[in-house]
């Protein structure tokens, strides 16, 4: 009589859920063992290099800022108004003090996180003036929204940073909203965080903050926040960057200069020459921050989108885009830079196909570039108008398996590995081996969001498509939440600097006045 083995139900996800109980807290600094994509050789990284320099000294760049205008005339540049133009031995000279790797110093410093070199970090979106909630529901969010969103940063492993808007709380006036988005980085997320340059002013705010935080003197010694300049593509920076640049720059806080490049628009219509004007934005800011303070840890940065020649709209997941990402990451090394990009991009209007075909396209593009600052991580959708619940959980676990693929194989358990060959044999399995007891949790990736059963149990267990899959998870992460105490002390001095600063700012922002 043949014996007919019974199904266990829930055998699976309990499983999964003693899997889970196990996962870290965070993930340490991803260190790539992978090699790089390379499609430039010496030469053309060299001439990209040359015309870069050559737009710098002989068609120039506007900075739309007296103070830094004076300041380039002190360091040597040529200054015709608002344009400047900077011979290559200045520029040269100037990135040479910049650090060739950065340490980013978190609250709980077993989070504390590298960047340069082999190490690179996921970091999620930012930026986004709607959201798709917990019921993937289009609407504009609130600061109760994004501290859920830093209380998923906290919970998912991949993800090294709860960055800052991560979407526009909306139900803030906007003189006061950097502080509290700040606030919020901090006090539901021990992890490192981003701060806002929206302001010269603002940024001092955040870096007041930062102050409170950790100590004034700590910050001017070590790394603890990152900002973000945009220049205005083409070849223009303008007061307000400038002006949050040297507020980051007199703390020693790193800044990533980020030209915005829409290709076709902002850029020629062609993927290399975009590189060169890219390439001497970026360095024109690399190089004015050394002026603003020495040896201030800076990020070589980008933004890179291209245009749809037929509608005008930006694209994401090209493979220009990816060609881009892999010639500036040659581009970055060659100056012995840390650089960012931007990571699972899409344009979809929901969580579908498209999303993800987008965002799996240029994630292997920069796990292969060698990016360091790697942006953009989780939730971004139409063209970064939406931050999802779901697309945010989803892409975090990519991230967790793209951080899988890049370490490389591992070879700890290599002899033991095969010494199970010997002991099996011909025609046996591996199921119940010591080897494979001791090794199935961290021998292949087992995604949780992903549905990998029969048709029919997937049937059996209700149809669930993944971004119900996904928000039924986010639900689980937040009930399960652990909100890491901030120091009583500094939480009431932080909360006392922001109800100082609402009073001196009127809520309105004071246009035209000074505050």
């Amino acid at each position: 009589m043949t014996k007919t083995r019974k199904r266990r139900h829930g055998g699976s996800s309990a499983k999964r859920e003693a899997i889970a109980a196990k996962r870290p807290p965070m993930l340490p600094t991803l260190k790539r063992n992978l090699p790089i994509v390379e499609p430039l050789d010496q030469g053309q990284i060299e001439r990209i290099d040359h015309e870069s320099m050559r737009i710098l000294e002989e068609v120039g760049v506007i900075y739309r800022d007296e103070i830094a205008l004076r300041q380039w005339k002190e360091a040597g540049a040529k200054v015709e108004g608002e344009l400047v133009k900077a011979d290559r031995g200045l520029i040269r000279e100037l990135i040479k003090s910049i650090p060739s790797n950065i340490t980013l110093n978190a609250r709980d410093p077993q989070k504390t996180v590298k960047l340069g070199g082999p190490h690179s970090i996921f970091v999620p979106m930012t930026g986004a003036p709607y959201l798709r909630d917990l019921e993937d529901v289009r609407r504009n969010p609130t600061i109760e929204d994004l501290s859920m969103f830093h209380k998923l940063c906290q919970s998912l492993p991949a993800i090294h940073s709860s960055a800052h808007h991560i979407l526009e709380p909306m139900d803030l006036p906007v003189a006061w909203r950097h502080m509290h988005i700040t606030y919020s980085s901090m006090k539901y997320s021990d992890k490192t965080f981003m701060g806002m340059t929206t302001s010269p002013k603002n940024a001092q705010d955040v870096m007041d903050m930062c102050a409170i935080l950790f100590g004034e003197e700590y910050i001017q010694e070590n790394p603890v926040c990152t900002g973000n300049v945009n220049g205005n593509s083409p070849l223009v920076w303008d007061e307000t960057m400038l002006g949050a640049l040297r507020s980051f720059a007199a703390r020693n806080q790193p800044i990533l200069c980020s030209p915005f490049v829409l290709g076709g628009a902002n850029t020629p219509a062609s993927v290399v020459p975009s590189v060169v004007q890219l390439n001497a934005e970026a360095l024109s800011c690399l190089a004015y921050s050394q002026i603003v303070r020495k040896g201030t840890p800076v990020i070589y940065g980008h933004y890179l989108s291209t245009v749809n020649m037929k509608s005008g709209a930006p694209m994401a997941g090209t493979p220009e885009i990816s060609l881009m990402n892999f010639m500036i990451g040659q581009m970055a090394r060659f100056y012995d830079v840390p650089w960012r990009t931007s990571n699972t991009l899409g344009g979809a209007k929901t969580f579908d196909a498209q999303a993800g075909y987008e965002s799996a396209s240029t994630m292997m593009s920069v796990l292969l570039s060698g990016a360091h600052y790697i942006w953009h991580s989780a939730g971004w959708n139409e063209a970064g108008m939406h931050c999802s619940v779901a697309k945010f959980v989803v892409d975090a676990e990519q991230c967790a398996m793209g951080y899988r693929m890049t370490e490389g194989p591992r070879w700890d358990d290599f002899d033991e590995a095969l010494a199970a060959v010997r002991d099996i044999g011909p025609g046996g399995h591996y199921l119940g081996h010591p080897h494979t007891l001791e090794n199935f949790e961290r021998g292949f990736f087992m995604p949780e969001l992903f549905d990998n059963n029969s048709i029919e149990q997937w049937k059996a267990e209700g149809s669930v498509e993944i971004t119900e899959r996904a928000l039924k998870y986010a639900k689980k992460l937040l009930r399960e939440y652990e909100e890491p105490k901030l120091d009583e002390a500094k939480n009431e001095e932080l909360l006392a600097y922001i109800a100082k600063r609402q009073e001196e700012i009127p809520e309105d922002g004071g246009l035209n006045q000074d505050y």
